[in-house]
């Protein structure tokens, strides 16, 4: 086929591609009639029908002159010619182009060749896509003919259409993040639908690369499920599902399927983050924006220079384009924590922030210019939660306490009915991906009125990081906030005629640790630093069945370390903290409470049964894990054990120096019900 030039050039084209569509699918053949001698050709008339009157084309018509051709009422008017006809050849070619020209056969003449264009059009998808008419919503997998790399290394060339329009309550996965142990798929549109892990499927594609080692075809896809490892509610907007890492030669990025369903739930792009750089965290704090990076590798209890970082928002297109619009300087930088300034627009109207993407950028060198950052990959978003927001209108407690646990479901209730007793009134848990049923013993817990929240917290290796999130959630409900373990019990000796000041408190007693702090409220004071006796087996070879304090009674005679309540309105602006304690605005000082006044009893080693537990991971950024060769001589780790979790000989007796029965004998005086002689987490038992 001939295409016109000029004017009519594109329409002469677009009708090329329709015949070409038509006659590959045979719809054609019997549509147009070749052209004969006595009709137009193909290559001639039907291009010039595609040619507009002005009067068609909306155009302003040009002037009729004088001279124009002379013509009858009832014919439009023609060009004429120069060349020379005999008078049969005139007649027909008037008769041609009158109907040609008439906008009737236009307009019928173009209908029908646009009608015939979205049939064949639509035939020829309906053999790419599966089409299924149903009430219920069941998308379907297709995997396109053409083998396609997609631009992350991680990412599969898989593509999703769904046979209805998405109900927002299905599943639509935001983000991928390969953590050492599993994938974390962070999942928005939850609407509490999946309940349970069982639920749910983990889809595993077959590698790229693999598979065109083994010569599979590009329409077949190659898969393999398994179980969940678990589902967990992130924060109000979105919910984390955990799943094992691929097979081999199986690709990471994982989608999610409802079980018994040959369906993905949900439409999503395929990257998967590395979490050794990843920007995985961000909350509002007044005017600004904190930020918490992996991959960031500034030093340990050190402020950093911030000029050589910014903070970029997304906005809420960013999922669209994939573009960072504003841009602000960081103010400051510390360990995995930076804090910007917001935009301006964001600080008049707080509320647009909410959902919007956030990213750090490092400068590649010393001079260079904000635009010239290179951005840090992101999954970190901001979300105002209704609960917290309600919780900041209230009065605030005065003593709270924040801490990080990974597996400890079975210390919880001995360690907050204890502390309990002692006044501490609100407690945030940051579950550090336990799997040992804590979420139904917090549950529990609250039901009988203890006022304890879980707050999801995925980031391996960030206890750091999550206290400065916990001290920014705590600081609006929480007068103090103290940082300990859930194997440390904050423990008053009877105090001695030394300390004549203490004793004038009233210690021991009961809410004697919140009378203790409420004391110093109104001073300079805004760290109270307490030291933690380390515990051993004490000959024990089974966890004890009363709990730890007063199963374990033997210690180590030095102290190890320290553990601090904190205020956190007298915290610097960089949250910089390092072993529980924090660093302090000017003008700001901490307290050693003296050891006869006060100390933490620290289980920490406990029998090898309990233990060896410790070997899997351990929460702090800063600290090796037991398997790793480093740091053995430090205080971090136990003296004379290595890097496997082996029982050593005589694990029981160890770390036994000094026999102490002090929180024992307390506990029993104190707790104990005088009937049973039952102490609080054992009659919960019952």
């Amino acid at each position: 086929m001939v295409g016109h030039t000029g004017p009519d050039s594109d329409d002469g084209e677009e009708l090329e591609l329709v015949f070409m569509f038509m006659l590959l699918l045979g719809s054609v053949r019997g549509s147009i009639r070749p052209a004969d001698s006595q009709g137009p050709s193909c290559d001639s008339d039907l291009s010039l029908s595609l040619s507009l009157s002005p009067t068609q084309t909306g155009l302003p018509e040009e002037p009729k002159r004088r001279n124009s051709v002379r013509q009858t009422p009832d014919l439009p008017i023609k060009q004429t010619h120069t060349k020379t006809m005999d008078s049969e050849q005139k007649r027909k070619r008037k008769r041609i182009n009158r109907s040609l020209n008439s906008p009737q056969h236009y307009f019928s003449v173009r209908s029908l060749i646009l009608c015939f264009a979205f049939v064949a059009f639509f035939y020829f998808l309906s053999d790419r896509i599966s089409i299924t008419l149903s009430a219920a919503f069941r998308p379907v997998l297709v995997v396109s003919s053409l083998s396609l790399l997609s631009s992350s290394s991680s990412s599969n060339s898989i593509q999703y259409y769904r046979e209805n329009i998405p109900s927002p309550s299905k599943l639509k996965i935001e983000d991928r993040v390969l953590l050492p142990d599993h994938i974390l798929l962070m999942v928005s549109n939850w609407n509490f639908w999946i309940k349970k892990s069982e639920e749910l499927e983990c889809v595993y594609y077959e590698d790229f690369l693999n598979k065109n080692t083994n010569n599979s075809s590009d329409d077949e896809i190659v898969s393999v499920r398994t179980d969940v490892l678990s589902v967990d509610e992130y924060h109000e907007f979105q919910s984390i599902v955990r799943c094992p890492l691929p097979p081999v030669n199986y690709s990471v990025s994982v989608d999610l399927q409802r079980r018994g369903r040959n369906a993905v739930n949900g439409k999503s792009n395929q990257t998967v983050h590395s979490w050794e750089t990843v920007a995985y965290a961000a909350t509002l704090d007044g005017n600004t924006a904190v930020v918490f990076v992996k991959g960031l590798n500034l030093r340990a209890d050190r402020e950093s220079d911030p000029n050589q970082f910014s903070c970029h928002f997304g906005l809420r297109n960013w999922d669209r384009d994939g573009r960072f619009m504003l841009t602000t300087k960081a103010i400051t930088a510390a360990q995995e924590v930076v804090r910007c300034s917001l935009p301006q627009s964001i600080q008049k109207n707080p509320s647009k922030a909410q959902g919007i993407r956030v990213t750090i950028g490092m400068s590649p060198h010393v001079n260079a210019k904000v635009h010239d950052h290179a951005l840090v990959p992101s999954v970190a978003k901001i979300f105002n939660s209704k609960s917290e927001e309600q919780k900041k209108s209230k009065g605030k407690y005065e003593l709270c306490v924040c801490t990080m646990v990974w597996n400890q479901a079975s210390s919880f209730r001995e360690w907050i009915s204890y502390h309990t007793w002692l006044g501490i009134e609100r407690w945030f848990i940051y579950d550090n991906n336990s799997n040992d049923g804590i979420k139904e013993v917090i549950k529990e817990l609250e039901l009988e009125d203890y006022n304890v929240s879980r707050h999801v917290w995925p980031w391996i290796k960030t206890q750091e990081a999550g206290f400065s999130h916990c001290i920014l959630r705590a600081r609006d409900e929480c007068n103090w906030v103290g940082f300990m373990d859930v194997d440390e019990f904050f423990y008053f000796p009877f105090p001695t005629p030394r300390h004549k000041k203490f004793r004038k408190l009233g210690f021991p007693g009961q809410n004697s640790l919140r009378a203790l702090v409420a004391n110093f409220s109104s001073s300079t004071v805004a760290e109270i630093r307490t030291a933690c006796h380390s515990f051993g087996p004490s000959g024990l070879s089974s966890p004890p069945s009363q709990g730890v304090t007063v199963g374990y009674t033997c210690r180590l005679q030095s102290p190890e370390r320290h553990k601090s309540i904190v205020r956190p309105d007298a915290l610097d602006s960089t949250l910089l903290n390092v072993v529980h304690h924090f660093h302090l605005r000017k003008g700001f000082k901490y307290l050693n409470l003296p050891q006869s006044t006060a100390v933490i009893n620290h289980y920490k080693y406990q029998v090898w049964e309990a233990f060896r537990a410790k070997f899997f991971r351990r929460v702090a950024t800063y600290v090796a894990d037991w398997q790793e060769n480093q740091n053995e001589g430090s205080r971090d780790r136990a003296p004379g054990l290595g890097t496997e979790a082996i029982e050593p000989p005589n694990w029981r007796l160890q770390f036994c120096e000094v026999w102490d029965t002090g929180l024992r004998d307390f506990v029993l005086a104190n707790l104990a019900d005088p009937a049973t002689g039952l102490l609080p987490w054992e009659r919960s038992l019952l």
